[in-house]
C-alpha cells in the first residue's frame, strides 16, 4: 500500500527578478490569469482524499482558486531565511557576497540566521514521510521552494542537487509511495 503525492507549485506573486526570500505577497495580476489558464488540467486534482496548502498567501489563493479548499499546513512553509526575508538575491548577494557564497555552497550553513537548506529539506522530507498510508491521493499547492525539497528528499538526491531543480508556477510532480521509500512519477498530458 502506498500514497500518492501531487505537489503544484503556487502561482506567481512577483516577477522572477522580483522575487524576495520568504516571500508573503498575494497572488499578482499575472498569477491569476496563469491559474484560470491552468485550471482545465488542474482542477482534477482536487479529487484527492486530502488537499493540502502552504501558509503563504500565494498558495493558499492557488488552492482557492483550483477549489482544492486545502488545509494550511505549516510545515509546507518556505525556509526561514532570517535577517534575508523580504530581500531579493541580488540585494544580498551586493551587500553580503560571502554569506550568499557560504549559503550556496554548504547546506548546513545558515548566514542568514534562519534554516539550513539541509533542514529545509529534512523538514519537508517529515512532512511527506508522515502522510497516512493509503491508496488514496493527496494534493499539496506549496512554494516552489518546497517542491523542489520534496524531490531533493524523495529522490535522496545530495543537498547540492536543489539548486539544479527548478520548479515553474503551477508545475506540478507526483510522488509515489511510502515513508522513506518515494518513486518520482512523470506523467504526459496525453491519456
Amino acid at each position: 500500500m502506498g500514497v500518492r503525492v501531487s505537489l503544484v507549485a503556487a502561482a506567481r506573486s512577483s516577477s522572477l527578478l522580483a522575487e524576495r526570500f520568504d516571500d508573503d505577497r498575494p497572488l499578482d495580476e499575472a498569477g491569476w490569469h496563469a491559474v484560470r489558464f491552468a485550471a482545465p488540467a488542474l482542477v482534477p486534482l482536487g479529487a484527492a482524499e486530502l488537499r493540502y496548502c502552504s501558509p503563504t498567501p500565494r498558495s493558499r489563493a492557488t488552492g482557492d482558486a483550483l477549489g482544492f479548499h486545502p488545509l494550511v499546513q505549516p510545515a509546507l512553509r518556505d525556509c526561514d531565511m532570517g535577517r534575508w526575508r523580504g530581500r531579493t538575491l541580488a540585494d544580498v548577494a551586493a551587500r553580503e557576497p560571502a554569506a550568499v557564497d557560504a549559503w550556496l555552497a554548504d547546506p548546513r550553513s545558515a548566514p542568514h540566521g534562519g534554516e539550513p537548506l539541509l533542514a529545509f529539506i529534512t523538514r519537508i522530507g517529515g512532512w511527506l514521510d508522515t502522510r497516512p498510508a493509503c491508496d488514496g491521493a493527496i494534493v499539496a499547492v506549496a512554494e516552489p521552494a518546497v517542491v523542489r525539497a520534496a524531490l531533493v528528499y524523495a529522490l535522496k538526491a545530495p543537498p547540492s542537487s536543489y539548486w539544479n531543480v527548478d520548479v515553474s508556477p503551477l508545475s506540478t510532480v507526483t510522488l509515489i509511495g511510502l515513508p522513506h521509500r518515494w518513486s518520482l512519477r512523470l506523467e504526459t498530458g496525453v491519456r
